[in-house]
């Protein structure tokens, strides 16, 4: 099911039948005027879009929509935070125990979407405490380690204290509490009314737009939300659709089926898309590091020798060419130097000896020494998106140099995040970006990483040292030194930094300079037009 750019009607049947979206607002959204923006995402599908689960950049997009935090990263200009939910920028103070209390006012016109079983309703501080209650519980979250220790407290119906455990700066703090990972906030009653379970295909936020359907494998149709407190968006709605060939996405944008596609990353297909009359390609950051990480575990690759040999097997350069300038720049580290500092640049990465050039003789000497001069097989599965599926392709030809089969196999990107989830491959490939190197190591290299420690490598000590640093200089030499201990390991590294592309008609006005977007897609929020 598709909809045109005028109407709205066929989401009408659709979701009457069986959806949650409220029969008032459904035949509203039927009669809109408005244009609505259609999207073909490369993707096959949403994964999770209660945004307490949510991993994928699909799902990123669409909660992006659907969602606010306390605090925001400015739309189009991710080097910028500013209030949000909340009406100002967070005081903090210093108990008497030594742990910090951030104190937020909220507004008083924030409007919750209804569902099926409630009416819209005005946004309290009870809403709040609910939702950071639920982003902290190791059930109810996949970013609950984040939150560790804090605690949330409803002081009237407009203010909310957060309390952590020891004192945090305002670049450690702000992102939590952002409209990012597990800041976004989750309104109680729209939550309770849904039900866990189908709150991760048809969530209830208080963002711009409000969830409608979802056709799996199909799209994904969100309609405008006309109480959103910064005003009735332009657009009556969007529409996602999920179209994973590159040449059905570019198709349908020259047709004009579509208004915006996710670009193919690629530089000459940059220019040569940009150069199309009324079309525009926008290349901008926040980029995702493509990381390699080696499972320290895995029966073969725990001998460190043959996670080395697999590392300097690898061209940098060979990866960083598959999308070329401006799409992609080499990193020295997971985190990347001149976007998080703590970063580790090639001058620093080489002091330290763990810039791992491409070498294949000395690879096939360590490969012989840990007693496979003869190579080994390793199975692996990637994702069908080219920003997996290449670098596996990649580096499949750079270990068969050295004597080690790949045998590879392509499944779905969802399916993909829940295999390697679960420990499947000893070798895996993670596109990611963090606003800090605290997210890097908390999310990927602690105790509490969980499933998406893929190197089974953990740097607690160095992690929790920086993290209760106050001078910013030495918490930035601390998260260089844990850069350099997980590289000096061989538990991973990073090879590149894709920035985003994504193409439109130029009369789709995104309502901002998009200079970064940490939600890694243009910001559609109710600013968003389509000028006639």
């Amino acid at each position: 099911m598709t909809l045109s750019r005028r109407t709205f009607s066929k989401l009408a049947g659709a979701t009457a039948a069986g959806g949650l979206f409220p029969p008032g607002l459904l035949f509203a959204s039927a009669q809109d005027e408005r244009p609505f923006l259609r999207f073909a995402a490369n993707a096959s599908d949403v994964f999770n879009l209660d945004p307490h689960f949510s991993t994928t950049y699909q799902d990123w997009m669409i909660r992006d929509m659907l969602f606010n935090g306390l605090i925001r990263y400015k739309p189009g200009d991710s080097s910028v935070m500013e209030p949000d939910i909340a009406t100002e920028m967070p005081t903090a103070t210093i108990n008497e125990d030594g742990s910090q209390t951030w104190t937020f006012l909220l507004r008083d016109d924030v409007t919750c979407h209804p569902t099926e079983a409630t009416e819209a309703y005005t946004l309290t501080a009870s809403d709040v405490v609910f939702s950071y209650n639920k982003a902290s519980s190791p059930d109810a979250s996949a970013f609950w380690q984040d939150y560790e220790g804090w605690t949330f407290e409803e002081l009237d119906d407009r203010t909310v204290a957060i309390t952590v455990p020891a004192a945090l700066s305002e670049a450690l703090f702000y992102p939590r509490v952002a409209n990012y990972l597990s800041g976004f906030i989750v309104p109680r009653k729209s939550y309770e009314a849904i039900g866990k379970e189908a709150y991760v295909m048809s969530p209830a936020g208080t963002g711009p737009f409000m969830f409608a359907s979802h056709t799996p494998q199909n799209n994904v149709q969100l309609v405008a939300n006309d109480a959103y407190f910064r005003g009735a968006p332009a657009l009556g709605g969007v529409e996602v659709r999920f179209v994973n060939d590159p040449t059905s996405r570019e198709l349908a944008l020259q047709s004009r089926d579509v208004d915006v596609i996710h670009a193919l990353p690629d530089s000459r297909w940059v220019e040569r898309i940009d150069g199309l009359d009324d079309i525009s390609v926008d290349v901008f950051g926040v980029g995702e590091v493509v990381a390699l990480h080696l499972d320290t575990t895995h029966d073969i690759l725990k001998d460190k020798r043959i996670r080395e040999a697999i590392l300097i097997s690898m061209s940098r350069e060979a990866h960083a060419a598959l999308a070329g300038e401006p799409i992609s720049k080499m990193v020295f580290s997971v985190a990347p130097y001149d976007v998080v500092p703590g970063g580790l640049t090639r001058e620093e990465a080489e002091a330290a000896d763990v810039l791992f050039p491409q070498d294949i003789e000395r690879a096939k000497e360590l490969l012989a020494e840990a007693g496979y001069a003869d190579g080994f097989e390793l199975n692996l599965v990637s994702s069908e998106l080219p920003v997996y599926l290449r670098h596996y392709e990649v580096l499949a030809e750079e270990l068969r140099q050295i004597g080690i089969v790949v045998k590879l196999e392509v499944v779905q990107h969802a399916a993909m995040h829940e295999l390697i989830r679960q420990g499947r491959n000893a070798v895996v490939f993670y596109p990611v970006f963090r606003p800090n190197v605290d997210f890097y190591l908390t999310h990927f290299f602690t105790s509490e990483s969980g499933g998406v420690n893929f190197s089974h490598f953990t740097v607690d000590d160095l992690r929790d040292q920086a993290r209760a640093e106050t001078d910013p200089d030495k918490q930035i030499d601390l998260w260089k030194q844990a850069m350099i201990e997980i590289q000096a390991n061989c538990a991973a590294t990073g090879l590149l930094y894709n920035n985003n592309a994504y193409g439109r008609w130029d009369d789709v006005d995104y309502g901002h300079e998009l200079i970064s977007s940490i939600q890694l897609y243009p910001n559609i929020n109710e600013a968003t037009a389509i000028n006639a």
